[in-house]
């Protein structure tokens, strides 16, 4: 039995990080089962400098998309999420700093996923959905959640936090921490 195994579901985090010219800027949407949001957040960006692109080398986009943008939008955030949903790759490192189960929803013609443990392979129209490699505890707990979902279109929601994103950006809203 894996510690998520008695846990319900009731509300879904999903987690976008968005990569510009100003650096990476992270949205968080919790919503029920039914797509309804609950409570979002958004990140200021954070542009990493030089030394820390060389420090961190390859661990650095996990770093920031997971393990500070991450974290700090869920730590914020007041409606608890029982399994968070992401379309960024890099932040399932974020699953090393919480408890909560961390997906990452592939995009359908994205690269070939190796490096990662699929959940729920791809379909028609939709891209795998993968987990850490490294907390394969989860899995079990994840597909019969994944399929307790339905016909849930889990990309969905990105594409509201994306645009909620631009018009706080439109608004001027951004300029506050998450």
């Amino acid at each position: 039995m894996t510690a998520h195994s008695a846990t319900s579901l009731a509300q879904l985090g999903f987690l976008t990080i968005l990569r510009d010219a100003s650096g990476c800027l992270g949205g968080y949407l919790v919503t029920n089962l039914w797509g309804r949001p609950l409570e979002f957040r958004l990140s200021t960006a954070v542009q990493p400098n030089r030394v820390q692109q060389i420090l961190y080398a390859h661990t650095l986009g996990g770093f920031i998309c997971g393990e500070l943008l991450g974290k700090t939008l869920i730590d914020k955030t007041a409606t608890p999420a029982q399994l968070v949903l992401t379309d960024t790759a890099d932040a399932l490192s974020l699953r090393r700093v919480t408890d909560i189960p961390v997906v990452w929803v592939a995009p359908p013609d994205g690269p070939h996923v190796t490096d990662q443990l699929i959940v729920r392979p791809a379909a028609a129209g939709r891209g795998p959905v993968c987990t850490h490699r490294d907390f394969a505890g989860d899995a079990s707990w994840l597909k019969e959640s994944l399929e307790r979902l339905g016909g849930l279109d889990l990309a969905e929601p990105f594409a509201r936090i994306r645009d909620a994103i631009a018009e706080a950006r439109r608004m001027g809203v951004t300029q506050r921490a998450a």
